[in-house]
């Protein structure tokens, strides 16, 4: 009698990843301003290095090539590619942003944004790129960049040194270049919260309850896949740039030690966190069922 054939998937989980460092923007982008930092483009490559030495597949976009077009093409090939079990590692260093939400219930409300090379892309936007990809799927997002919250709750003021200058793009910038481009900022969330059937949460909102998982379900029942976000920094902070690396990915760096590090996320963050400055306090976050995927040690592909 033939022996049937054995139809279990032996398929290793697949691992692809996304870095974008930026140590300036395009004037035309953002009313003459170019921002410039140092150590972006060390972030970048420093965590392509982790995810390659993990086996993963790695795009880098670093400062020109840090565009719109070019990090919303490297998320968009990446949900078509990975499926249940798969790894997305996505990070990010550069300035963070503000636009007004035209999209939310709040008239003084203020999206955050990353500020890629040729314009913004508002945390909105990345929250609804991230859904696309498929259940199971965990994606692991690294923000070294200011989330500085609502305009009600701004970040403090930071004394800039040789050594160490903050990734926040001044108020008076954010103003200028959204005046400049508000008919593309206001069209484009617009135009996100009609792809997603309704008025688009506020994924800062969401983010906040992740201790409330009851909650947190509610808000992002339509998140498939299984989504971590290590922050810089808390919403009212400012992330710090340096000569080599930023304040956040230096010290997760050295927690990390070259893959020698023992633990899951959650220790991995409580060790990056204990390590920092109280005006540095980098958070987590979850979205999706991620609880065993916050049990797992960091990369893990």
């Amino acid at each position: 009698m033939a022996k049937k054939p054995d139809t279990t998937s032996t398929a290793r989980p697949r691992g692809i990843s996304l870095h974008i460092g930026l140590n300036s923007v395009s004037r035309a982008a953002y009313g003459g301003w170019e921002g410039p930092l140092a150590a972006c483009e060390f972030d970048a490559n420093d965590m392509a290095a982790i995810a390659k030495s993990k086996g993963m597949k790695s795009t880098v976009l670093l400062t020109k090539k840090g565009t719109r077009a070019n990090a919303l093409a490297g998320m968009r090939s990446s949900a078509k590619a990975l499926k249940a079990g798969d790894f997305f590692f996505l990070s990010y260093s550069g300035h963070g942003g503000q636009v007004p939400d035209v999209s939310g219930d709040e008239a003084d409300k203020q999206d955050e944004t990353w500020c890629l090379y040729d314009g913004q892309l508002i945390d909105d936007e990345l929250y609804f790129e991230l859904s696309k990809f498929a259940a199971g799927v965990r994606i692991l997002v690294l923000s070294d960049s200011c989330h500085s919250g609502t305009v009600t709750r701004v970040a403090p003021l930071m004394m800039a040194t040789r050594h160490q200058r903050p990734k926040l793009m001044p108020p008076s910038v954010a103003m200028r270049t959204y005046r400049e481009h508000q008919a593309f900022y206001d069209k484009l969330q617009l135009d996100i919260a009609k792809a997603a059937g309704k008025a688009a949460v506020d994924p800062d909102a969401a983010l906040a309850n992740v201790a409330a998982s009851a909650r947190l379900t509610a808000i992002v029942k339509n998140f498939k896949p299984a989504v971590l976000l290590i922050s810089g920094c808390q919403d009212n902070q400012t992330s710090m740039d340096g000569d080599h690396n930023g304040a956040f990915t230096e010290q997760l760096l050295k927690v990390w030690n070259q893959g020698t590090f023992k633990g899951n996320y959650g220790s991995f963050h409580a060790r990056i966190k204990a390590t920092m400055p109280a005006t540095q306090s980098p958070n987590l976050f979850a979205l999706g069922k991620a609880g065993t995927f916050l049990a797992q040690t960091p990369f893990t592909v």
